[in-house]
């Protein structure tokens, strides 16, 4: 044998080997599925907390301000009365006692049922009262879907919601939305 053929030989078996070794990488790349089923399809919800303020008008009950603060007005008139009401009841110097007696014990009367109509005076005024609340609505976050590929069952999470099949690339599912999910 010459040696230009046992090259031909040699530059044609590695040849063969090249083109069969292509072959079963591109049946290997053919026989990969394009697609995965769809077994099952799950919306996943997201509770969405939203604030709002919430105000209402409030009746308040308030002491109202006080105009004689030391209440002068129930201690002179309460004296008057206790004194005209002394002097009918003694006589002579007795009258004189019981005048001076009747207006002290008048004028304190006075001062205190003063006090007490103060305590008990009261204004109602308009408050406008605000808090927050939240408002809880459900919301679709995306679709937690079951495939089977090779087989195999799992599961993945997609934003859109898929048809009977998902498409497969490079073994793997692409879960890419499709162009009419993205606009």
């Amino acid at each position: 044998m010459d040696t230009s053929m046992i090259k031909g030989i040699a530059i044609g078996g590695l040849t063969m080997v090249v083109l069969g070794a292509g072959a079963v990488g591109g049946y290997q790349t053919l026989a990969r599925p394009k697609v995965a089923e769809v077994v099952s399809v799950k919306e996943v919800m997201t509770t969405v907390s939203t604030p709002r303020e919430v105000c209402e008008n409030v009746a308040v009950q308030r002491q109202a301000p006080v105009k004689d603060e030391h209440r002068i007005a129930g201690t002179v008139v309460g004296g008057l009365a206790g004194g005209l009401l002394g002097s009918t009841i003694g006589k002579g110097s007795g009258k004189t006692v019981a005048t001076v007696a009747g207006a002290a014990a008048g004028g304190y009367a006075g001062n205190q049922v003063q006090k007490r109509m103060q305590q008990n005076d009261t204004v109602t005024t308009t408050e406008r009262r605000c808090r927050t609340v939240s408002d809880k609505s459900q919301k679709l976050s995306g679709y937690d879907v079951t495939y089977r590929l090779d087989g195999q069952d799992a599961t993945v999470r997609t934003s859109f919601k898929p048809g009977a099949t998902l498409p497969v690339k490079d073994g793997k599912v692409d879960t890419t939305p499709p162009a009419a999910a993205r606009s």
